[in-house]
């Protein structure tokens, strides 16, 4: 029996309440009241401000930093609303951290995203609902339904507002070809891929560039910016090519540590990001574009809760 839209309650932890608001804001539905505190010592409470009794609940939280804090707010809230006789809890996981941590890459390695999939399942999450994962096989991790959403069709309606000649989309890395071949087949593009290494974690070392990106625009795409030393060391190469122009897009804003002062003293034109994790403003730069992925998740989780088709959302 196909479950209503009056069945639904949708909460927010700390870790993106701006985006959370969005989202019920675009299902008509107001957030759902908790107080999420701490004890002294750091552990973290949950109470549920009403009743979640038979309800479908989702839990928008993002695991960006930090981490571990935003990580745990979602297992507790999901064990209280387990404990209130919620009818079924999905967690509305915009950006999924750890998710880079997804094999062993050398011996000796944790595969983290996996251990993380276990913890959501173990504490009785019956749904994940994501976007971009680091790869797509993540989805696997889980022994539950994931909705594995895309970034890349927001980033692209934005690009074609901008109507740039002689374009080439550019992968960073080996692991971002396939977001390039996508990101290309709309604008009929070529693609560009740096031959790079990773000496250690956080630091990446330009190797050689495929393709060409002489007097070209470029836009470099990834699922995610960190310490931005990859996106900004492949810019440099870039321009040093000679390219016209660079612009960058990617989903995930991580930046941390020396990202914005890196981005700052690059050659980048624009950075458009999405706001699946939530944008210092103090720090945000001028050369930088945040689009919303908040009509995606309404419309998602419209899909799931009437039973309706997403199938129609991935084929586009």
């Amino acid at each position: 029996m196909a479950r209503e839209m009056g069945d639904i309650k949708v909460f927010a932890c700390n870790s993106n309440p701006e985006l959370a608001k969005e989202i019920a804001d675009k299902l008509g539905v107001e957030l759902g009241k908790v107080n999420v505190t701490k004890f002294s010592d750091g552990e973290i409470s949950v109470n549920l401000g009403e009743s979640v009794r038979g309800k479908d609940v989702y839990i928008i939280q993002s695991t960006n930093d930090p981490v571990n804090d935003n990580l745990m707010e979602l297992l507790i809230m999901t064990d209280a609303c387990k404990r209130a006789s919620a009818h079924s809890v999905t967690a509305v996981m915009p950006y999924y951290g750890y998710a880079r941590q997804d094999r062993k890459a050398k011996p000796r390695d944790p595969i983290t995203s996996k251990l993380v999939a276990n913890m959501i399942v173990a504490a009785g999450i019956d749904r994940v609902m994501t976007m971009d994962l680091h790869a797509d096989q993540e989805q696997g991790y889980f022994d539950i339904p994931v909705d594995h959403l895309i970034g890349m069709p927001i980033l692209i309606d934005y690009f074609k507002q901008e109507n740039l000649e002689d374009l080439v989309i550019v992968s960073p890395d080996h692991g971002s070809v396939k977001r390039a071949r996508s990101m290309a087949k709309p604008f009929n593009c070529p693609i560009a891929i740096i031959d790079k290494r990773r000496p250690e974690a956080n630091k990446s070392e330009i190797m050689n560039i495929i393709g060409d990106v002489e007097g070209k625009n470029c836009i470099i795409v990834d699922d995610m910016i960190d310490t931005a030393g990859t996106i900004c060391n492949a810019a440099k190469a870039v321009m040093d090519l000679g390219a016209k122009s660079i612009r960058v897009g990617a989903t995930h804003a991580v930046l941390s540590g020396p990202a914005f002062e890196r981005i700052a003293d690059s050659p980048i034109k624009e950075m458009v990001l999405l706001n699946t994790i939530p944008m210092n403003e103090e720090k945000k730069l001028d050369k930088m574009t945040v689009l919303s992925v908040g009509e995606i998740f309404a419309e998602m989780i419209r899909r799931c809760q009437t039973d309706t088709p997403m199938s129609e959302y991935f084929d586009n």
